[in-house]
This record gives C-alpha cells, sequence and structure tokens, in this order.
C-alpha cells in the first residue's frame, strides 16, 4: 500500500497503541489498529459509513 496520512480519532487521547486509524485511498478507505499497523483493511465509504452507523446505534 503506497504511503498514506493515517488519522485517528480524538477520543483516543496521545498515549499508547490502544486506536483505531483510518486513511483515503482514493475510492476507498484503509482501516488498522495502531497495535498492529502492518495488517490493513480497505473497504469502500458506503461500508464504512454503514458500520459506523450500526455501531452508533448499538452504543448506550
Amino acid at each position: 500500500m503506497p504511503e498514506l496520512r493515517w488519522l485517528k480519532s480524538s477520543f483516543s487521547g496521545d498515549g499508547g497503541n490502544n486506536c483505531v486509524e483510518v486513511a483515503a485511498t482514493g475510492p476507498r478507505i484503509a482501516v488498522r489498529e495502531s497495535e498492529s499497523p502492518a495488517d490493513v483493511l480497505a473497504t469502500d465509504r458506503a461500508a464504512l459509513n454503514a458500520l459506523i452507523r450500526s455501531l452508533r446505534r448499538r452504543t448506550p
């Protein structure tokens, strides 16, 4: 995968590797866990948005 500009949520804070990071790769979105940055999942924007909406509905 080419060099990407990874972004993490402000909720992750500054300490440790305990967050999910995302990066745009043209029409796709790359997702990785900061503890394991070599493992990257790529998906399209619609699928990622559907996942986020679903997770928000389940959060108390």
